[in-house]
């Protein structure tokens, strides 16, 4: 990688931790992204008192991008507020994908025309990188996009399996004519990209078979700063407890999880801690032998996870849960399958497993019940094994993968930058 470059993302994904990487380093020329907590109207938010504030305003107060200087930010904040007003307008599935269009479009427009303060590259997200990238290219700047899910394509295959098999959960599949536009713009960024970022082997190998250049795909797992503290003390006794994170439904792979405490019985006792889309019926169904714990405060996971014995994370479809990470540092064995793209060593950390196999759940679950020492030595491994994955290490992988810029660069296809 060479010389300096601009960042923009939708959004505070896991904390900034991108433009923070490369403003350490001395490298960020400018941050793009839609609204936070330290630029234009938004700022005047934390001098409100929090009591009077509702949930989702609350959370605007946390995008602070800690270790970014404040004068190499510039937001959008009038188009972040548009943006805010129709989601919540959003009813269905195929209103989201068309407002996940309009938002990654419009949002990539306003960086292009925002210009790259002399910078030499830009790294991008994909879905909302198009036109940027190429501006950017038509500038002769290098390009990185990365791809933070499996191709949209390999997300719709899958998840439309899960339809059929549980039409009660998210009504029957309908045929989504916008997923194909998204699917094309992912595409179109990766022919302009000379590096696509993916965060797991299984996101890069999706990549691949969706038309990606397999010399420009590089995996480059995420990393977190612990938050939660490590048990030092390994429960025996009583019903195991497994913990599932994240919102619940089919591409979580939530319906495993019910199937697996039903098949458990009270030898185990399962908790999600998520939102949910659900109807009244299903949450009621799943209610029988989970716990449902809704949305907990970021400030309250602490105690979610201290609770558990176990986490479980049966996705069907992920890039690299952050959540898995997070469980790891917190020494809990991990029972995930690989699609849930995790940096998890099957027998070593916890147990992968097949995705759609409630009953190798349920068999990994009483693996654990029946030998404490087992869970023991998993749970001494976990915590090890996060500690290769924290945010320095990220910087540090990340920035190796593009030091490979120069040697990847390549010529675009001029109709690609129309």
């Amino acid at each position: 990688m060479s010389g300096s470059v601009v960042v923009s993302q939708l959004g505070a994904r896991m904390h900034y931790a991108v433009p923070r990487i490369f403003a350490s380093e001395g490298r960020l020329a400018h941050f793009y992204t839609d609204i936070c907590a330290t630029q234009g109207w938004p700022r005047l938010v934390n001098k409100l008192p929090r009591r009077l504030l509702p949930s989702s305003v609350k959370r605007l107060t946390g995008r602070i991008p800690k270790g970014v200087p404040a004068e190499l930010i510039s937001t959008f904040p009038n188009f972040g507020a548009r943006s805010a007003v129709r989601r919540l307008r959003q009813k269905n599935s195929i209103e989201h994908m068309a407002h996940t269009i309009w938002a990654g479009s419009e949002f990539s427009r306003l960086v292009a025309s925002s210009g790259f303060h002399g910078a030499d590259g830009l790294y991008a997200f994909a879905g909302d990188a198009l036109e940027q990238m190429q501006a950017a290219k038509r500038q002769g700047m290098w390009t990185a996009v990365e791809q933070m899910i499996a191709p949209w394509d390999t997300v719709e295959e899958l998840v439309a399996g899960e339809h059929a098999r549980f039409p009660d959960w998210a009504g029957p599949y309908s045929e989504n004519q916008y997923a194909r536009v998204f699917a094309e713009r992912e595409k179109a960024e990766w022919a302009l990209a000379d590096v696509i970022v993916c965060p797991s082997e299984f996101v890069r190998r999706n990549v691949i078979a969706r038309g990606g250049s397999a010399e420009r795909c590089v995996v480059v797992p995420y990393g977190i700063d612990p938050q939660f503290p490590a048990q030092d003390i390994i429960r025996i006794g009583g019903p195991l407890r497994v913990l599932t994170v994240g919102e619940v439904g089919l591409r979580k792979g939530s319906p495993y999880v019910a199937e697996a405490a039903r098949m458990l019985g009270k030898s185990a006792t399962f908790r999600m801690a998520g939102p949910s889309r659900l109807s009244p019926e299903v949450k009621a169904e799943i209610g029988r032998s989970v716990e449902l714990r809704g949305i907990v405060p970021r400030a309250e996971m602490a105690k979610e996870y201290e609770w558990a014995d176990v986490f479980l994370l049966p996705s069907i479809c992920e890039g690299s849960a952050t959540a898995i990470y997070e469980a790891l540092a917190a020494g809990l064995p991990v029972i995930c399958t690989e699609n849930a793209g995790s940096v998890v060593r099957d027998g070593v950390d916890g147990f992968i497993v097949p995705i759609r196999d409630s009953e190798a759940i349920a068999k990994a679950v009483t693996d654990l019940s029946e030998h404490p020492g087992t869970r023991a030595a998993m749970s001494e491994s976990a915590v090890t094994r996060a500690a290769e994955f924290t945010v320095k290490r990220y910087g540090e992988r990340l920035l190796e993968a593009l030091s490979l810029l120069p040697s990847q660069q390549h010529t675009v296809n001029q109709a690609a930058l129309s």
